[in-house]
Formats: structure tokens, C-alpha cells, sequence
């Protein structure tokens, strides 16, 4: 499922055809995704102008101009791709260009049009995505949101809320960091290189973590979601940038995938494959302590 850097990834690549330009066309190929589409969907975006185009953990934001705002959820291969007209070949989509051409794929459920001019395109083979509208107004109070944590990218994130949230919870801290409700937008791939840069096992209960290593938590995790969004997120198998590109983190991972190869810290180690909570863990049981 895409992690906080690839869904920044992909809101940047959207924000100069949609952010202050206004919806000319919307068009819904199928009746849902994961769950329905709002009432009237296609008619309720169109000539709406986007006046903010935002993220909150792992969903999109388009504010619009009449109080509702377009939420977007990749859920685990939904895509957005860009598709421009060949006469406007010097619209760039934060530094690269968009792709040539009209999509029009079977798996291409959502498509969108903007005065850019643009043709934004929604595609998920699994249809486990979301596309929903809410009141602006109310967003924060509902339910995709009201639990959610801090932004790992923001202030909030620091050494004193760690330590703070993490005295109360018996659970290993990798477990943890998945909580949403703790940190928004961490999944399974940045936990594992957070924890890895922190040399934290991924095993240590939460509440067992000393406030040096939360501090090194803390920069960690902020470090690796930068290098990663810098890298144009990771494409393990579904994460494309919206002009097609994929993203470049995977070649930088330093234990996620790494099964069975030296430990990049030079320590010795050898990187070790864990499950927890169903989920594969990669660390260096040598460094990570």
C-alpha cells in the first residue's frame, strides 16, 4: 500500500493542474470503488475550482470552492496519472513532464478534466482506492480523520510526544509506529528504515524505549520520509509517479527487502526477516538493539 511518500509524491505531481484550476468535466466508470461514490459525484465536482490541494496521512485533500473537499485514497494499487494535450508540451509536472495521450485503460474508473488543460486519471486494477466528497468544515471530525495522528513531517513529531505516547503501550514498537492513531502516514517499508537509522530493534517494547533512542526515533523517521519523497516514493509493484515514472527509494532501502545480505552499517550483522503482526519485518539484529 503506498506510505506517506508516495501519495506527497503523487500530490505534487497533481498540484499544478488541479490546485487553482477549475473542474470542466468528471466522469465515474463504475458505481464504487472500495465503497461508493458520493451522491452525485461527477456533478458536484464539476466547474467547482480547487482552491488547496493538500494531504493528511495517506489521503489526498482537494479543497473546493463551494465547502466540500475531494478525498483520495490510493488503497493498495490505485494510481493517478496526468495526461495533457500535445500542444501545451511546456506544462511540467514538478520537474518532469506529463504523459502524451488519453488514457482509457479497463481498470481507469475516475477521470477528471481541468482548465490546466489537464485529463487526470484514476486507475485501480483492486479497487480497494476511495473517492469521496465531505464538507471542508467538517473533515477533521470525520471518521477517515478523527483518530488520526500527528503528521510525521510536522513539529508534533518530536522526541517529548514519543516518549510520551510510547510509556503507556506494551506493544513492540515497530507495532507501534503502524498505529495511524500514533503517527499518521508511517507504513510498514519507512517503520522498518526509521527504526534501522535509529538502531532500534524493531522488537523492543514501545514503552521500554529510553528517551535518547526516542530522539533518534524522531529524526529518523522525519529523514527517511524526505529522502524517500526526494526519491519519488518506492515502486514495489503498483507507486508511479503521475507521468508513469517510478519512484527510485527502493534502490536506497537499507533492510526492507534485504533478507539474508550484510547489514549496510558495516556492523557484521547480517539483515534478519521477522513477521509481526502479519506484516514482514527487515532488520540487523547486530546494530538494532
Amino acid at each position: 500500500m503506498p506510505e506517506l511518500p508516495e501519495v506527497e509524491t503523487v500530490r505534487r505531481g497533481l498540484q499544478p493542474v488541479l490546485e487553482g484550476h477549475r473542474i470542466l468535466y468528471a466522469e465515474t466508470r463504475r458505481a464504487d470503488l472500495r465503497v461508493p461514490f458520493s451522491a452525485n459525484f461527477a456533478a458536484r465536482l464539476k466547474g467547482r475550482r480547487v482552491t488547496r490541494l493538500r494531504r493528511r496521512a495517506k489521503y489526498l485533500l482537494a479543497e473546493m470552492d463551494n465547502g466540500e473537499t475531494l478525498v483520495v485514497h490510493l488503497g493498495m494499487s490505485g494510481r493517478m496519472s496526468v495526461h495533457i494535450p500535445e500542444t501545451r508540451r511546456e506544462l511540467r509536472l514538478h520537474g518532469f513532464e506529463a504523459v502524451r495521450g488519453v488514457a482509457s485503460g479497463s481498470h481507469d474508473h475516475v477521470v477528471i478534466e481541468t482548465d490546466a488543460p489537464a485529463q487526470i486519471v484514476f486507475t485501480d486494477p483492486r479497487r480497494f482506492g476511495l473517492m469521496v466528497l465531505i464538507d471542508t468544515e467538517f473533515l477533521g471530525a470525520h471518521p477517515l480523520f478523527a483518530a488520526l495522528g500527528p503528521e510525521p513531517l510536522s513539529r508534533k513529531l518530536n522526541a517529548a510526544y514519543l516518549e510520551a505516547v510510547f510509556k503507556t503501550k506494551k506493544t513492540p514498537i515497530k507495532s507501534a509506529l503502524l498505529d495511524q492513531r500514533v503517527i499518521a502516514g508511517v507504513g510498514n517499508i519507512y517503520a522498518c528504515e526509521a527504526l534501522f537509522r535509529a538502531g532500534i530493534s524493531p522488537k523492543r517494547l514501545a514503552m521500554n524505549v529510553r528517551l535518547k533512542s526516542v530522539d533518534a526515533l524522531a529524526i529518523s523517521i522525519q529523514a527517511v520520509l524526505r529522502d524517500a519523497i526526494a526519491a519519488g516514493g518506492s515502486s514495489l509493484r503498483d507507486h508511479k509517479r503521475v507521468n508513469g515514472e517510478l519512484g527510485h527509494f527502493q534502490h536506497n532501502f537499507s533492510v526492507y527487502g534485504r533478507e539474508g545480505r550484510p547489514c549496510p552499517a558495516g556492523c557484521g550483522g547480517t539483515v534478519k526477516r521477522i513477521v509481526q503482526a502479519g506484516r514482514s519485518t527487515f532488520y540487523c539484529p547486530s546494530c538494532q538493539r
